[in-house]
């Protein structure tokens, strides 16, 4: 199993970058692990902001117990049930969905290069690396259309816990990359697709 880790802030493209390479592998043994997915079901209270919302940006909100075990069973060539987490009521679903096993995984998500476990797991390590005003314009056209989000809501979140977490915990990730990627990601995602279909074919 050859597992791609693609990291980066909140609206750096992670998903869509996973997509145009999903895409151009269609019908090839290809999954993607989306670290979203891997929220806790609910968020303890020690990980609450000052003005006492979740913090969802920070590493203590993620079941990291689960997504190592997950990350390590899909490395050694098995399936896992993949959570499933409902962001529009901010709470893990009940159901699952059966991932693997397959040749190549590819794992996104903004802590995707933060623990040193599951770095250890990846095979290639990508950080995109976007600016701020875009992954912010990004955030809120996705959180308004796909999570039922207010403007003021996506605002204050941003201020209060998107952007001091990034600072401090999702930019230092870039040190442990092996590939940058910028805003235009097609040539990083013909590169790799590339790369994929040559462990496809051995």
């Amino acid at each position: 199993m050859f597992i791609i880790g693609v990291a980066g802030g909140s609206g750096s493209g992670k998903t869509t970058f996973a997509k145009k390479i999903i895409s151009a592998l269609e019908n090839e043994d290809v999954s993607v692990v989306h670290m979203d997915s891997y929220y806790l079901p609910s968020q303890p209270k020690t990980n609450y902001t000052e003005k006492g919302k979740p913090n969802f940006d920070h590493p203590d909100a993620f079941d990291w117990e689960l997504l190592r075990k997950h990350i390590a069973t899909l490395k050694e060539g098995k399936s896992i049930e993949c959570p499933v987490y409902d962001f529009k009521n901010s709470h893990r679903a009940e159901e699952t969905h059966t991932l693997g096993p397959g040749k190549v995984i590819l794992f996104e998500g903004i802590f995707t290069l933060y623990d040193k476990e599951i770095r250890s797991l990846l095979d290639i390590k990508c950080f995109l690396h976007v600016d701020a005003d875009i992954r912010f314009t990004r955030r809120l056209h996705r959180d308004v259309k796909e999570r039922g989000r207010t403007l003021e809501s996506i605002i204050e979140q941003y201020y209060d816990s998107v952007r001091p977490m990034f600072l401090k915990f999702l930019a230092p990730q870039i040190q442990h990359a092996d590939i940058t990627v910028g805003e235009d990601t097609d040539v990083a995602a013909s590169i790799l697709i590339a790369k994929i279909r040559e462990l496809l074919r051995s």
